[in-house]
């Protein structure tokens, strides 16, 4: 079936947006933290880096990326940058999917013009360093998916000139790459996977291993002559589901000198919703397996908090049977929990995730290297100046 343009719920994007504002489900008192909460105790962090994420406004129409809320809320996030998802994941015309990214990468371009003091493109270390510098969200453009290339290995260059730093072989499902972590065989990286890492590697875009299985996800860390990622994902051995990384992978990324960003998913927990507790307990947890230098935030949501809006629940609830439909809904993807961690619902979580861990003893140094300076640390190393 010819791809068109992604419908809102189809989308990565409007998943997360109309998923937070479902939330509805969830009372007031659990809801902590709006963009006008004041944060007077909180610590200043020299870089707070998202690994996936983005702006987005939950309550904003599907098309209005930014909101006046949307733009108020990224200059109070703090947020030097953020791995905002470029085009459709799933399986797709690879032209078509090729499309799709150059069409976000064009509406987001559109946005940096719109609000050029609050956000920029992020495309190397030194424009890390200038975001950082100057106050604004620095917007990295990457792929949850490769099936835009897995047939025409050349389309790398062309992504890497549009500005692509991030890219994932596999979303949940299998390409023509490797295996996602849903397809049940577990096949690893084809010959053609093994190109693209290579090809990846020549141009200095970062290797993402996320969404991959098991037997890619071990290919791709032994095949990369650079540090990989896990840009966004959770410890399986304290919740055992397909979208969490074992020990042994763990400590395989850190060997190779890359950073596993913790989510704020779903999958912290084998069931009910997940809170601040959770990804404390999973950060805490790859702390410990691959070590504070390859510790990092990946909070896969959208900056603004979100509102309380009951009548979005039936859409939800839709939502979720499109995706899984489709192939590409996870397990843990029920209507009655939400992709978000409602005592962390600020533009801020980040920081106030770092203020808990200080809060629990780990020192200042460690958590200012969770928050943001392992995956800065990270980047510099892959992109270069």
């Amino acid at each position: 079936m010819a791809e068109t343009r992604t419908p809102s719920l189809w989308t990565r994007r409007g998943f997360v947006r109309f998923a937070a504002a479902a939330l509805g489900a969830i009372p007031a008192h659990r809801l902590l933290g709006r963009a006008s909460d004041p944060t007077p105790a909180e610590h200043a962090y020299p870089i707070v880096i998202d690994a996936l994420g983005g702006p987005g406004d939950p309550a904003a129409e599907e098309g209005a990326m930014l909101s006046a809320r949307g733009v108020a809320d990224v200059r109070a996030s703090g947020i030097a940058a953020a791995n905002v998802t470029v085009g459709p994941v799933g399986e797709r015309p690879s032209l078509a999917a090729f499309e799709g990214i150059l069409r976000d990468v064009a509406e987001w371009e559109k946005e940096i013009e719109a609000h050029p003091d609050v956000l920029t493109h992020v495309r190397s270390a030194a424009d890390l360093d200038a975001a950082r510098a100057s106050g604004r969200l620095g917007l990295i453009y990457g792929l949850q998916d490769g099936v835009a290339f897995h047939d025409d290995l050349s389309r790398l260059d062309v992504l890497h000139r549009f500005g692509i730093r991030i890219i994932q072989p596999t979303y949940n499902l299998r390409n023509l790459i490797g295996d996602g972590c849903l397809e049940p065989d577990g096949a690893g990286l084809s010959r053609a996977g093994h190109e693209a890492v290579e090809r990846m590697n020549a141009l200095r875009i970062l290797l993402d291993l996320s969404h991959c299985g098991r037997r890619t996800t071990r290919d791709g860390l032994e095949a990369s002559k650079r540090p990989p990622a896990f840009t966004h994902t959770g410890c399986a051995s304290v919740a055992d589901h397909p979208r969490n990384k074992t020990d042994e992978e763990l400590r395989l990324l850190a060997d190779k000198g890359g950073v596993a960003g913790i989510y704020f998913m779903p999958y912290l927990r084998t069931s009910g919703q997940p809170m601040a507790e959770d990804v404390v307990r999973h950060v805490e947890r790859a702390v410990q397996v691959a070590g504070e230098d390859h510790v990092g935030v990946g909070t896969d949501g959208v900056i603004s908090p979100t509102d309380l809006s009951p009548e979005y629940r039936a859409r939800f609830r839709a939502d979720i049977e499109r995706r899984k439909k489709a192939g590409i809904g996870a397990s843990g993807e029920v209507p009655d929990v939400f992709p978000l961690v409602p005592d962390l619902n600020t533009p801020r979580r980040i920081q106030k995730l770092g203020d808990l861990l200080v809060a629990r003893g780990h020192s200042t140094a460690r958590v200012e290297k969770i928050v943001g300076g392992n995956f800065a640390r990270l980047f510099r190393e892959v992109w270069g100046a």
